[in-house]
């Protein structure tokens, strides 16, 4: 919940120019829903795509005052949404019923949904991050078809390194984004698993980027507050 719409246009086209050559990835920024459609219209036929940073669990238009519609973000010209996102977990209780149904949505109004899972220090600590992992995905993915697949891509957010200032060493990321290949892998088929993209999100910086990137099952960053200054996010994109 940062930035005006005014601010929000700002950063995006001060971003534009130095992302322009960025043609190893695929950049998404996600601005807040008032500025979503300014955004996007600002920044068509650039290379930077627009998500919404949440979407209602319900697919059509109705009493659902609050609420805004994976379509209506479609209308806005997002292409993404991200979905799960710790925050939402942890202080609007959303259950993984709820985002399940939200993934859903999204894949059904035409976006990719961007859907996050990972374990609190609590969790870690006592030794079963694995398993809520795999609840968490496992859950938020029932019942896809594989053509449905084509329109997920899965980010780990180890909940005590975002905003903690903390960051999950590239190699406890590696092993995590190993083992939800694996799951998924489970569940859906190899050649899914391969093909799946997955990002890793816990205080991801320009300074810790490169480390993240050299480990084979990490494939992208889901940047939170480095992301709210163009420079900053540019180098993260830019690593190479």
């Amino acid at each position: 919940m940062y930035k005006t719409v005014a601010e929000s246009v700002a950063t995006a086209l001060e971003l534009k120019p130095l992302v322009a050559n960025a043609n190893h990835c695929e950049v998404i920024i996600a601005p807040v829903f008032t500025a979503l459609k300014t955004v996007a219209d600002r920044l068509e036929g650039s290379n930077i795509n627009v998500a919404g940073q949440n979407c209602s669990t319900e697919v059509e238009e109705g009493a659902h005052t609050g609420e805004v519609a994976a379509f209506m973000l479609r209308d806005t010209g997002a292409t993404h949404v991200i979905v799960g996102h710790s925050e939402r977990r942890q202080f609007y209780a959303e259950t993984d019923a709820m985002i399940r149904r939200k993934v859903g949505a999204a894949i059904s109004s035409g976006l990719t949904a961007i859907l996050c899972v990972g374990e609190s220090l609590e969790q870690r600590d006592q030794g079963i991050a694995q398993p809520i992992v795999r609840g968490q995905l496992t859950a938020g993915l029932s019942g896809l078809t594989a053509s449905d697949l084509n329109r997920i891509i899965v980010a780990y957010e180890p909940v005590w390194a975002i905003g903690t200032g903390r960051t999950a060493t590239p190699e406890q990321a590696q092993e995590m984004h190993a083992f939800i290949r694996r799951v998924f892998a489970e569940g859906h088929s190899e050649k899914a698993a391969q093909d799946l993209r997955i990002l890793y999100g816990g205080s991801v910086k320009p300074e810790n980027i490169t480390g993240l990137m050299a480990q084979d099952d990490i494939d992208g960053a889901l940047v939170g507050g480095a992301s709210l200054k163009a420079d900053s996010f540019a180098k993260i994109v830019n690593y190479k």
